[in-house]
C-alpha cells in the first residue's frame, strides 16, 4: 500500500473512532467506520422511511403524464445517472445540465451542479418535482391530485402511515419529499476495489492503479485538490465535521469568443451569484463510479475518460469553430489548478486505471436501492435504459 492510501486509511479509522464513540444510531447506515452522513433535524432516518422513498423515486405515477420517475434520469446500473449528456423531462424538454450520480449524495455539502443555494436533499427536490421551466416531472399545478394518490393509494396509505407514525396525515407532499429525500440519502457505499486496498489489501488494485494514485496525488496533475477526501469531492460533509467544505471550478471547458463566457443557458455559479469571477464555475463531482457515469462535464459535452485527461492535460478545451469557439486555455476565469501538464500515454492509461478501481459494482445491483415494483408495472420507463418505450438514445451535443 503506498504511503498516501496507508495515510488515507488511518483518517477513516481514527473518524470512524468518533463516530463509535457517539454511540449507536436508530438507523443502520451499514457503511463500517466511515464518517456518518449529516441528516436533518426535521427528516431523521428511518427504514420505515427509507422503503416509502424507495417506491415513491420508482414511480412514474409521480410525474404530469406518468411516462418518468425518478429513477428514470438516475438510473441505479449507471451509479444512479442516466447515460446522457443532458436529462430529458416528462415532456420532452431537455434540461441544462446531466444527471449527477446519487451514490453518496449524503455528503454533499451542496447539491446540483451550480447551485450554492441548495444544501440538503430535502430543498433540492422540489426543482424536479415541481419546476415549470424547463419541466422535469411537470406536477406543478397538480398538487390535489397528486395529494390524491398519496392519500387514497391503498399502498402508499400502508407505506406513509409506517414511515410518519406520529403525523395526523402522513399522506403530506412534504412527506413525499422527505421520504424520497431519505431514499437516496441511504444510497451510501464504500465497496470499490480501491476502498479494499485502503482497507489493506494491497492486491484489490493493479500495480497500474497504484502508479495512478501516485499521480492523482500529485502537484504535477493537481486532481486530488478538487476531487480529495474520502468521498473524491472537495463539496463535502458530514455528522462531525467542523468546517463546510464546498467548491465551484472553471475548467476551461468554455471561453467562447476568447473572452471567458460559457453558453448562455449555462453559466455555472454566475448564474446564481450575478458575478462575472463566477462564470463557468461548477461543483467538482465525486469520482466514484466515475467510470459508470458518461458522458463527463456539466453538460456532457466530454464522452470519454480518456478525453477528460487529454482537457486537463491541455489545460482547457480548444473549440477551433462555430459559435462555442475560443480557447479554454486563456479563459480568464478558469481555476488555478487547471494549468495543464505533460504525461507520457502509459501515465495516461495509469491515471485512468486508478480511476476505474473507484467503481462498486455492488451499488449498481443492491437490492436495498432497486425498484420495489418490478419492470413491467403499468407505464413504468424501462429503466435499465434510463429511457422510456420508443424514445431515441440521445447523443451528445454538437460543439461545431
Amino acid at each position: 500500500m503506498s504511503r498516501v492510501a496507508a495515510l488515507f486509511s488511518l483518517v477513516l479509522l481514527f473518524a470512524g473512532m468518533v463516530f463509535l464513540l457517539r454511540g449507536p444510531a436508530d438507523y443502520d447506515w451499514a457503511i463500517g467506520t466511515h464518517p456518518v452522513p449529516a441528516v436533518p433535524d426535521n427528516n431523521p432516518m428511518s427504514q420505515a422511511k427509507v422503503e416509502l422513498g424507495r417506491h415513491l423515486f420508482y414511480d412514474t405515477r409521480l410525474s404530469v403524464n406518468g411516462t418518468v420517475a425518478c429513477a428514470t434520469c438516475h438510473v441505479q446500473a449507471l451509479a444512479f445517472t442516466d447515460g446522457k449528456p443532458r436529462s430529458v423531462g416528462a415532456t420532452g424538454d431537455v434540461l441544462p445540465r446531466s444527471s449527477m450520480s446519487l451514490v453518496n449524495t449524503a455528503y454533499a455539502s451542496r447539491l446540483t451542479w451550480s447551485n450554492s443555494l441548495i444544501a440538503s436533499l430535502e430543498d433540492q427536490a422540489l426543482t424536479p418535482l415541481f419546476a415549470d421551466q424547463p419541466v422535469e416531472m411537470g406536477l406543478s399545478g397538480k398538487e390535489a391530485e397528486l395529494l390524491t394518490l398519496l392519500q387514497h393509494d391503498e399502498h402508499y396509505a400502508q407505506l406513509f402511515a409506517a414511515a410518519f407514525p406520529d403525523d395526523e396525515e402522513p399522506g403530506s407532499i412534504i412527506n413525499m419529499v422527505r421520504a424520497t429525500s431519505a431514499f437516496v440519502r441511504s444510497i451510501v457505499s464504500f465497496r470499490s476495489p480501491y476502498d479494499e486496498y485502503l482497507a489493506g489489501n494491497a492486491d484489490a488494485i493493479s500495480e497500474a492503479a497504484k502508479r495512478g494514485e501516485a499521480l492523482f496525488f500529485s502537484e504535477r496533475l493537481e486532481c486530488f485538490h478538487c476531487h480529495g477526501g474520502f468521498n473524491f469531492t472537495d463539496s463535502t460533509t458530514h455528522e462531525s465535521a467542523r468546517v463546510e467544505r464546498f467548491g465551484y471550478h472553471n475548467t476551461g471547458l468554455y471561453n467562447i469568443g476568447n473572452s471567458g463566457a460559457y453558453p448562455a443557458d449555462n453559466r455555472g455559479l454566475a448564474d446564481i451569484s450575478g458575478e462575472r469571477r463566477d462564470m463557468g464555475r461548477f461543483r467538482a463531482p465525486t469520482l466514484r463510479n466515475i467510470v459508470l457515469t458518461a458522458p463527463y462535464m456539466h453538460d456532457g459535452s466530454v464522452e470519454t475518460l480518456d478525453a477528460v485527461m487529454r482537457h486537463y492535460e491541455r489545460g482547457g478545451r480548444k473549440i477551433e469553430t462555430g459559435p462555442l469557439a475560443g480557447d479554454g486555455n486563456t479563459s480568464p476565469f478558469k481555476s488555478e489548478f487547471v494549468r495543464g501538464f505533460e504525461i507520457t500515454d502509459q501515465e495516461r492509461e495509469d491515471g485512468i486505471a486508478v480511476l476505474y478501481t473507484q467503481t462498486d459494482r455492488e451499488a449498481t445491483v443492491d437490492p436495498r436501492w432497486s425498484s420495489p415494483w418490478g419492470t413491467n408495472v403499468g407505464a413504468r420507463p424501462n429503466l435499465e435504459s434510463g429511457r422510456t418505450p420508443g424514445e431515441p438514445e440521445k447523443k451528445p451535443i454538437e460543439l461545431h
